[in-house]
């Protein structure tokens, strides 16, 4: 009977996980550029009474076997990456990618963060003017270098072409090429990036080693859209659903450990 319990009390545990994953999805429905987790799970150990012997020397044997299971266990959030909705700012530093690629981020000297999120921001500098995030990390170039254009440069003037070349608009109104591009990033095994806050990455060994998109080092080179963001690509209706069945999972876990509570109950009062 003790087995029950704990079997059931495993599966509280998990669909906990479970609601706090869907949570944080729901909390991110508005991020930029971000990427919904599902929570996968796997059966613990099972405890086999008897097992199946088809003997022909002695029928009629067991076809099958007697086991009993032993609860559930979370193995491992993913991540789906799929496009989420593209809203139009018309913007010039708004940046969706279209695409398997990231934008490549220097969080902090000698490292390199990835991420999804668009907004790009200018932000003022001795030798110009340095594009970064909302939070001021530094947009990395196709070079891994930061960008950093020249002082003269507005950035309602500023122009990116879907393979993420920059140029400017001078003052007869042609654009000119400021001899840089930024640069996307795509990874073996996206599913292995490990998320650090602030709509960051950073790879792993799990993930691979960054691939700098470039013709020919990936099968599919990534698009940039200016002037549009991407949103997340959580939907709201499939969480609550998500929320609901889990809610149900975790109360049908706690009826069976009443169940078993009370069938102790009973076993203890046959003695009176």
């Amino acid at each position: 009977m003790m087995r029950s319990l704990w079997t059931a009390a495993s599966g509280m545990i998990s669909q906990q996980k479970n609601v706090d994953t869907i949570s944080n999805n729901l909390a991110n429905v508005n991020t930029y550029g971000y990427k919904k987790e599902r929570m996968e799970f796997k059966t613990l150990m099972y405890d086999t009474m008897e097992r199946a012997n088809l003997d022909p020397a002695n029928p009629p044997g067991r076809p099958a076997n007697l086991q009993i299971g032993l609860g559930v266990r979370p193995v491992v959030t993913s991540r789906v990456f799929t496009q989420g909705n593209i809203e139009r700012t018309d913007h010039p530093l708004d940046l969706t990618i279209n695409g398997d690629g990231f934008f490549m981020i220097e969080n902090a000297p000698d490292s390199v963060a990835y991420t999804k999120d668009g907004a790009i921001k200018v932000s003022p500098i001795d030798e110009g003017i340095m594009l970064t995030t909302s939070e001021g990390y530094p947009i990395l170039s196709s070079e891994g270098e930061r960008i950093i254009l020249p002082r003269e440069v507005m950035a309602e003037d500023i122009g990116v072409s879907q393979e993420g070349a920059l140029s400017y608009m001078d003052t007869s109104g042609a654009y000119a090429d400021l001899g840089m591009s930024v640069g996307l990033a795509q990874f073996p095994n996206v599913q292995g990036l490990e998320a650090i806050g602030s709509n960051l990455f950073v790879a792993t060994s799990a993930s691979g080693e960054a691939i700098v998109e470039a013709p020919g080092d990936v099968n599919r080179l990534s698009a940039i859209m200016q002037g549009t963001l991407e949103m997340s690509n959580v939907q709201v209706a499939t969480e609550m659903v998500d929320l609901i069945v889990a809610q149900r999972a975790y109360e049908l876990n706690s009826k069976a450990i009443q169940t078993s509570d009370e069938m102790l109950q009973q076993a203890n009062n046959l003695k009176r």
